[in-house]
C-alpha cells in the first residue's frame, strides 16, 4: 500500500510515508475505539430493554461507568496520538518537502529554467505544496485509515449477519466508484484551474516589473483591464471545478446514506421472519452512524486527492528532471579553456554548431558577433551553466561535464551587464563573492573596485541596505558592487558579459579601472558587443549563426578585412550621428 508508487502519486518524501503510516494506524485506532463507544451504548440499552421485557436485573453500574471512564481516557489518548500523527507531523514533512525542491532546483542545469516560467515555479513551491500539505495532513491517513477500520468492521458485523452488513456497507463502494468515474473529469478541471492561477500570478508579476512602462505609454487602463479579465476568468472557471466536485461528492453521500434506508428494510423483513431482534438491528443502525461519519468526510476529502494529484504530478517532474552531477575532485593543469568541435541544441534548436577554439591562461579572449550569434551561449558553456551537445569542454584538461557544477565555479568570477543584487546591506552583497569573508576582505575588494567613495555617502555608508536588486543605486554603483564581489572571490576565470555597455562615460571609467585590477593574470572570456571594448584583446573569436567565422588579434582580423572589420567600421559610422 505505501511503495514507491505511492510515495510518487503523493510527491513524498521517505519520512512523508512514514508520517503517513503512523497517522493511518491511529486513525485505524479511534475509529475502532469510537465503536467501542457504541458498544457500550448498546450494552447499556440491551440492559434496560431486557429489564422492560424480561424483568431483567439492571447492569451493575460500577462495572458500565469503569467502561465509560475506560472509553473516555482511551478516546482521548487515541485522539491525541492521532493529531501528533497527522496534524504535527505534516508541518515537518512541508518543511523537508520545500527544502527538497529548493535543493532540486539548484542542481538543475541553468536551461530548465530557461523552459519554466517563473511564476509557474513560485506556484509550485508555494501553492502547490501548500495544497499537499491539506492533503497530507487531512487526507491520507484520514482515508486510508477509514479504508481499514471499516473492513475490520465489515467483518465483524458480518459475524452477527452478513445479510445485514451487506445491506449496511454496500453504499461505500457504491459511493467511492461513482467518485473514481469521475477523477479524470476533476483533474482536468484542476489543469484548468492551475493554467488560469499561473496566468493571473504572470499578469500581476508582469505589471509589477514593468510598471513605468505602462504608465510612460498610458496603457494603465488597457493593462489593468486584461488583468482584470484574467482575475475573472481565474474565478469562473475555479467555480465550475468547485461546482463539479460538489455535484459528484454530495451525489456520492446520497448514495452512502441510501444505505441506512436498505438496512431498515432488511431488518424488519428478518425481525418479522424471527431471524433477528430488534436488539440487533439496533446495533447496525448505532454502527452505521460510526462507519458513514468517517466516509462523510473521506469523499470530501477523496476528491480533493483527485484535483491535489496535478500539484503532486508537477512537483515530482521537478524531482525527476536529470540535475547536473559529476565529481567533487577538480584538480586542472592550469586554466585554458578548451572548446573542442562544442555543439548547442536548445529546444531542439541549434544555436552553436562546430565551435573549437582556446581561451589561454593569463589572456583576454573576446566573442564578438551579431546578436544571436552564440557568444552568451559559448560562456554559459563555459560555466557548465548549460552541458553540451555534442563535444567537449576542458579547463586546465579536464572535461567539465564531469565535475560538480558547485565544485567546477569554485573556479569562475562572473561579472554581467544585468547585475542581480539582493535587499541587503551593501557589506553583504559584496560578501557573497566569498562566503566567510572578513569585514576586512570586503572593504578591500570595496575599494579595489572603487565602491568607497559612494558607499560612504550612503546614509550607514556599507550598512546601508540597497532595496530590491538594488533598487536605490545607480547602474554604474550596481555593476561595481558585482566587480567588488568578484574581485572578493578571486577565481582564477573570469567571465564578462559586456560589463560596461550600458554605462555613462564617468561610471565606465571607473568600472573599467577596476576590471582592470579584476582579470591581472587570469583566464579572461569576455562577451563584447562594442568593438572598441576588445581593441586590447589578446584573442578574438568572431562567431556567426553560431559557428566560428573568423579569429585572431584585433590587428590581424582587421588586416584580413572580413565581419570583424565590418561590423568595427559599421559602429564607428554609427558612433558618428547626430540629431538632426
Amino acid at each position: 500500500m505505501f511503495g514507491e508508487a505511492f510515495k510518487r502519486k503523493y510527491a513524498l518524501t521517505d519520512r512523508g510515508v512514514e508520517n503517513t503510516k503512523k497517522g493511518t494506524f491511529w486513525t485505524v485506532i479511534v475509529n475502532l475505539v469510537v465503536m467501542g463507544g457504541v458498544s457500550i451504548l448498546w450494552l447499556l440499552m440491551s440492559g434496560f430493554m431486557g429489564t422492560l421485557t424480561e424483568g431483567r436485573a439492571l447492569p451493575g453500574a460500577a462495572p458500565m461507568m469503569g467502561m465509560v471512564v475506560l472509553f473516555v481516557l482511551l478516546s482521548f489518548v487515541t485522539h491525541l496520538q492521532q493529531y501528533k500523527a497527522t496534524y504535527g507531523l505534516v508541518y515537518g514533512e512541508v518543511r523537508d518537502t520545500r527544502i527538497r525542491l529548493a535543493e532540486q532546483l539548484r542542481r538543475l542545469p541553468l536551461g530548465y529554467f530557461g523552459k519554466r516560467d517563473l511564476a509557474d515555479l513560485t506556484e509550485t513551491i508555494m501553492g502547490d505544496v501548500n495544497r499537499m500539505e491539506h492533503v497530507w495532513s487531512h487526507v491520507l491517513g484520514y482515508l486510508y485509515g477509514s479504508y481499514i477500520s471499516t473492513a475490520i468492521i465489515a467483518v465483524c458485523l458480518a459475524v452477527y449477519d452478513w445479510r445485514l452488513a451487506i445491506a449496511c456497507l454496500w453504499g461505500v463502494p457504491a459511493a467511492f466508484g461513482l467518485l473514481f468515474g469521475s477523477r479524470k473529469i476533476a483533474a482536468r478541471q484542476s489543469e484548468r484551474m492551475k493554467e488560469a492561477a499561473v496566468r493571473v500570478s504572470d499578469g500581476i508579476q508582469e505589471a509589477l516589473e514593468n510598471v513605468r512602462e505602462i504608465r510612460a505609454s498610458n496603457q494603465e487602463e488597457r493593462y489593468l483591464a486584461g488583468l482584470n479579465q484574467k482575475i475573472d476568468e481565474h474565478e469562473r472557471i475555479t467555480i465550475q471545478g468547485e461546482l463539479g466536485t460538489g455535484v459528484f461528492v454530495n451525489a456520492a453521500s446520497v448514495i452512502m446514506r441510501l444505505g441506512v434506508a436498505t438496512t431498515i428494510l432488511v431488518g424488519a423483513d428478518r425481525i418479522l421472519s424471527g431471524r433477528i431482534d430488534f436488539m440487533l438491528l439496533f446495533l447496525f443502525l448505532m454502527v452505521i452512524t460510526r462507519v458513514y461519519a468517517p466516509f462523510d468526510q473521506s469523499l470530501a476529502l477523496i476528491a480533493e486527492v483527485f484535483v491535489s494529484q496535478v500539484s503532486a504530478d508537477r512537483m515530482t517532474e521537478i524531482y525527476e528532471t536529470p540535475v547536473a552531477e559529476g565529481t567533487d575532485a577538480f584538480h586542472p593543469q592550469g586554466h585554458d579553456i578548451v572548446f573542442d568541435h562544442v555543439s548547442f541544441a536548445y529546444d531542439e534548436k541549434e544555436v552553436l554548431r562546430d565551435v573549437s577554439f582556446t581561451a589561454k591562461e593569463g589572456e583576454v579572449t573576446a566573442l564578438v558577433g551579431p546578436s544571436g550569434s552564440g557568444k552568451s551561449t559559448c560562456a554559459r558553456l563555459a560555466a557548465r551553466l548549460w552541458d553540451v551537445t555534442k563535444g567537449s569542454i576542458r579547463v586546465g584538461g579536464v572535461d567539465i561535464s564531469t565535475v560538480d557544477p558547485e565544485v567546477l565555479l569554485r573556479d569562475y568570477s562572473m561579472v554581467f551587464q544585468d547585475v542581480v543584487l539582493f535587499d541587503d546591506t551593501v557589506m553583504e552583497n559584496i560578501r557573497l563573492g566569498k562566503h566567510g569573508a572578513t569585514d576586512g576582505e570586503v572593504l578591500a575588494a570595496a575599494r579595489a573596485a572603487n565602491c568607497d567613495a559612494f558607499v560612504r555617502r550612503l546614509p550607514q555608508g556599507y550598512d546601508t541596505p540597497i532595496g530590491e536588486n538594488g533598487a536605490r543605486l545607480s547602474g554604474g554603483e550596481r555593476q561595481r558592487i558585482s566587480i567588488a564581489r568578484a574581485l572578493l572571490k578571486d577565481a582564477p576565470i573570469v567571465l564578462l558579459d559586456e560589463a560596461t555597455a550600458s554605462l555613462d562615460v564617468e561610471n565606465e571609467t571607473q568600472v573599467q579601472k577596476a576590471l582592470s585590477r579584476l582579470l591581472a593574470g587570469k583566464t579572461v572570456l569576455v562577451i563584447a558587443h562594442r568593438m572598441r571594448t576588445v581593441a586590447g584583446a589578446d584573442h578574438i573569436i568572431v562567431l556567426e549563426n553560431g559557428s566560428v567565422a573568423e579569429e585572431g588579434t584585433p590587428s590581424g582580423l582587421m588586416e584580413k578585412g572580413g565581419l570583424y572589420r565590418r561590423m568595427t567600421e559599421l559602429q564607428r559610422e554609427s558612433a558618428g550621428w547626430s540629431l538632426g
